[in-house]
C-alpha cells in the first residue's frame, strides 16, 4: 500500500465516526445515514488524488454528503410512518432530567420532532447548530442562498418550539 492509500485508509478509521454522527442528523436514520457515508466515503476515494492535502479530505467527504442529501430532496417523496406516540409523562416531572427513564422520554421526543422537520429544516439545523456553521457557510454548502437558510432556520425552528414546547425548559435545565 503506497503513502497516498495509508493516508486514505488513516482517514477513514479516523473520521468516519465523526461523519457518522452528521450523517444520522441529517437524515434521522441510521441506516440511510450509512448509506450516506459510504457514498462519501466512496466518493471521497475517487477524488483522493486530487486532493492537494489528506487533512481537507474530511470537509470534502462533508461536502459530499450534504450534496448527495439535497439531491435526495429532490426525488419523489415516500410516505413514512413512526408507530405510536409517545407521552412525555407528567408535566410537573419535566425539569426532573436525573431521572433515566424521563432523560429518554425527552430523547425520544426530541428526535420525534427533528424527524417531524423536512429533510431541508433538519439538514440546516444540523449545519448551523451541531455543526456550527455560519449562515454562509451553510449556504454554501448546501448550494442555496443565505436567505434560503434563513428562512428554513426559523420554520426548523418555530415547528420545534411547535411540536416540543418543553424545549426551552430543557435547554434552561441543561445550562444550569
Amino acid at each position: 500500500m503506497d503513502a497516498r492509500e495509508a493516508d486514505y485508509a488513516h482517514f477513514v478509521r479516523t473520521r468516519t465516526h465523526a461523519l457518522l454522527r452528521s450523517a444520522y442528523l441529517l437524515t434521522g436514520d441510521q441506516h440511510l445515514a450509512e448509506d450516506l457515508v459510504q457514498e462519501a466515503l466512496a466518493r471521497t476515494h475517487r477524488a483522493w488524488l486530487r486532493l492537494e492535502r489528506p487533512e481537507h479530505a474530511e470537509a470534502y467527504a462533508r461536502k459530499v454528503m450534504y450534496h448527495a442529501q439535497v439531491s435526495l430532496w429532490r426525488r419523489p417523496k415516500v410516505a413514512e410512518v413512526l408507530p405510536g406516540e409517545i407521552e412525555s409523562g407528567d408535566a410537573g416531572d419535566a425539569g426532573s432530567t436525573e431521572d433515566v427513564a424521563e432523560a429518554t422520554v425527552q430523547r425520544v421526543a426530541l428526535r420525534r420532532a427533528l424527524l417531524a422537520l423536512t429533510a431541508k429544516q433538519r439538514a440546516v439545523i444540523v449545519l448551523r447548530y451541531f455543526e456550527d456553521h455560519t449562515e454562509a457557510e451553510a449556504a454554501q454548502l448546501l448550494g442555496v442562498s443565505v436567505s434560503t437558510i434563513k428562512t428554513q432556520t426559523a420554520r426548523a425552528l418555530d415547528r420545534l418550539r411547535t411540536l416540543v414546547p418543553d424545549l426551552r425548559v430543557l435547554t434552561s435545565e441543561q445550562q444550569r
